[in-house]
């Protein structure tokens, strides 16, 4: 039986769920779309072979602040296998990541190239990289299962989130709810800046209590705004700085990702 995201078994732990989504074949485009990736390479990786699956949360279990984008990119996370790796999107958020202490390098290549990351986890709405970078609301919305369980294994130390951009920024407040969180009527409107501090529901029988979150918003960092101008290293170096603060996280103790699950 093939794996879907309405399938996440409450009982799983951070790492079995990674495991899990590693599997997902929920959505045939999505599909289709990662695999042709993976055969029609770019010739500059015409040597490597792709992923092309579905691509898990970077980070340790006990992360204090997430970090939540869109969709792995054909030819970055689809081929390395860990998000934001191998691309140029990744190569402004890591490196300003590192200089605020919580990557141990500026740049990663690579799921295998020994980056590790402190207090802070990476994931996204949509794990299998989409044709054009653009999710159909139904794709994200059947992904967003695994988006709710990975925020209730993250309730007992998340303290804040940081969402790169509006497509993320919608995702993320129906998967909040799901996950205990209190979310405002009408939902908090997304915008470079943007800060909104959500209380947490008491917790269900059974349930990790959680911290209230501080959820930020910040443009993508997408080639488009980077290259533009419309997102700056020193606009996100400041919204990561905040976020930052609010989690406790700092430059001392780097927890290592780890490796790509196994499908």
């Amino acid at each position: 039986m093939r794996a879907a995201a309405r399938d996440v078994p409450d009982r799983d732990g951070l790492a079995v769920l990674d495991g899990r989504i590693t599997g997902c074949t929920a959505c045939p485009r999505l599909v289709a779309w990662r695999q042709e990736a993976g055969r029609g390479k770019r010739a500059a990786y015409r040597d490597w072979t792709y992923w092309a699956r579905p691509v898990p949360g970077f980070g340790p279990p006990d992360a204090a602040l997430l970090i939540v984008g869109l969709a792995p990119a054909a030819h970055g996370a689809n081929r390395t296998g860990r998000m934001f790796t191998g691309d140029r999107s990744g190569e402004v958020l890591y490196a300003a990541l590192h200089a605020l202490g919580l990557a141990s390098a500026p740049r990663t290549e690579s799921a295998d190239d020994g980056l590790a990351l402190r207090g802070v986890r990476i994931t996204s709405p949509v794990h299998c990289a989409p044709p054009a970078n653009r999710p159909t609301p139904g794709e994200r919305d059947t992904c967003r299962p695994w988006l709710v369980r990975e925020l209730e294994l993250l309730r007992p130390t998340l303290k804040s989130v940081v969402v790169l951009g509006a497509f993320g920024w919608q995702a993320l407040f129906p998967a909040l709810a799901a996950a205990g969180y209190q979310v405002p009527r009408p939902r908090p409107t997304f915008g470079h800046g943007a800060r909104y501090v959500l209380e947490a529901a008491p917790p269900r029988a059974g349930g990790a209590a959680a911290s209230d979150l501080t959820v930020f918003g910040c443009f993508h960092v997408s080639q488009r705004n980077t290259f533009t101008g419309r997102l700056t290293p020193a606009m996100l170096g400041e919204v990561l700085r905040e976020a930052s603060a609010v989690a406790g996280t700092g430059p001392d103790g780097l927890s290592p990702g780890g490796p790509r699950p196994s499908p």
